[in-house]
């Protein structure tokens, strides 16, 4: 089956140098509260600031890791991260379309967010799961009150395991948020501890998703407040931008009160969901991706890629670039989960993605010339500005013209070479003429 063209893998140094600048720039100013300036010869005073190491990199790590797989209950997914912007990738994932044992029309996916290290993320990945199982809530004669009192023993009696390892074994600091689905055959429970979250694309529309645990929140900051904490810049105690989390036990440790009412609490929320023909996806992600784009966004590019691309794989590449070019500067994972009922690709969807690529393709080369004709150079960063700034029917919703990007850089790259080649033979034959 074909999929739209795509040109993910042309290299543009120049354009992705002039994209680091601008959001060195960008992190400078709202991370370091702005430029410095210095005189001539001078060298920089250093402050306390600038003897901590950075949580940023210099300029992004773009490789992306993806999979793929599927159950024989017509269910498939994918799963995509990237580093990004981030001085280390803390975060994890697990994806178990079909569990054993009597629960073998059941899955389990969850994206895992870490903080201050990679050790609570990555045990969670490892053994959220059976912590879950062990509580004997989870059972294929499905009590759906039982399953969510399950899932919550679970996420507790993890998190006091792994507090005991923390003190035995002097594990790192780390923390991690967990957005988690568990699927039966009749319902889809969602877990939330955290700000990673879910969403359900039902016949085309958003349907159900999870609400993200900020200290903000009224509910939130009334526990903190209790717990004898404060939010400040919108963090626990200034320090954690998340109110529950799995780890970070150094917002546990006040011993008289119960685990779910400390400065960050373990518990997750859980809600069920009965399931319908009309379910097409599921995403979960980290906040890497929903700090870039909102939830009826990423649904509408999802579906409308899922109408020209059969490949889960690349359209989870295809979101990742998509909040990178956005803006995000923090890891990204996404699992996009497929159901029966998701879009198929079509030759309508697959003739107007080609129809609009060709619209794109001609005002690249438009643009060109325009700057070509005022002899000034024409930069690539300069073209998609202005494409940004036309009005282009077709583009995909929630997507835009940025995430037509590997196409306007194909169609650059090519108008550049053909403008070139001529110019050359313009010059050899001005030079003969001249002889």
């Amino acid at each position: 089956m074909k999929t739209a063209r795509r040109a993910s893998n042309v290299e543009v140094p120049s354009f992705l140098r002039q994209l680091v600048k601008e959001t060195e720039k960008m992190v400078t100013f709202f991370f370091k509260g702005g430029p410095k300036e210095t005189g001539s010869g001078e060298e920089d005073d250093l402050d306390e600031d600038d003897l901590m190491p950075s949580p940023y990199l210099d300029r992004p790590i773009l490789e992306k890791h993806v999979s793929e797989g599927g159950s024989q209950l017509g269910v498939n997914y994918a799963v995509g991260s990237m580093q990004g912007w981030r001085a280390q990738m803390e975060d994890a994932h697990t994806c178990m379309p079909q569990l054993k044992g009597e629960l073998t029309e059941w899955g389990y996916f969850a994206v895992y967010d870490g903080h201050a290290g990679t050790t609570v993320a990555q045990y969670c990945s490892k053994h959220l799961l059976e912590h879950i199982l062990a509580t004997g809530g989870v059972k294929a004669n499905e009590d759906p009150e039982q399953v969510k009192e399950g899932i919550r023993e679970g996420f507790l009696n993890i998190d006091r395991h792994m507090h005991k390892l923390t003190r035995q074994d002097n594990w790192d600091h780390s923390g991690s948020t967990a957005a988690a689905v568990l699927t039966s055959p009749r319902y889809i429970y969602f877990i939330n501890c955290g700000d990673s979250r879910t969403v359900l694309c039902r016949n085309g529309q958003v349907v159900f998703y999870t609400e993200d645990h900020k200290p903000f929140n009224p509910r939130e900051k009334e526990r903190i407040q209790n717990a004898g904490g404060s939010v400040t810049l919108q963090r626990v105690n200034g320090s954690l931008a998340v109110s529950r989390a799995l780890g970070d036990f150094d917002f546990k440790e006040v011993d008289w009160r119960p685990e779910t009412e400390q400065l960050v609490s373990p518990e997750p929320e859980v809600y069920e969901l009965e399931r319908t023909p009309e379910d097409e996806f599921l995403i979960l992600a980290c906040d890497g991706v929903w700090d870039a784009i909102g939830n009826e966004e990423l649904c509408a590019f999802v579906r409308s890629r899922l109408q020209v691309c059969d490949d889960l794989r690349d359209i989870c590449s295809q979101v990742i670039d998509l909040c990178l070019y956005k803006g995000s500067l923090d890891n990204m994972s996404i699992i996009i989960i497929c159901f029966p009922g998701a879009p198929q690709v079509s030759q309508e969807s697959l003739q107007q993605e080609a129809a609009l690529e060709q619209q794109i393709d001609m005002k690249v080369e438009e643009i060109i010339q325009m700057i070509r004709s005022r002899d000034e150079d024409p930069d690539l960063v300069y073209v998609i500005k202005f494409l940004a700034a036309e009005e282009i029917p077709g583009l995909p919703p929630g997507g835009g013209i940025t995430s037509k990007r590997d196409c306007i850089i194909s169609s650059y790259q090519k108008h550049i070479m053909t403008l070139r080649s001529q110019e050359a033979m313009d010059t050899e034959g001005s030079e003969e003429d001249s002889n």
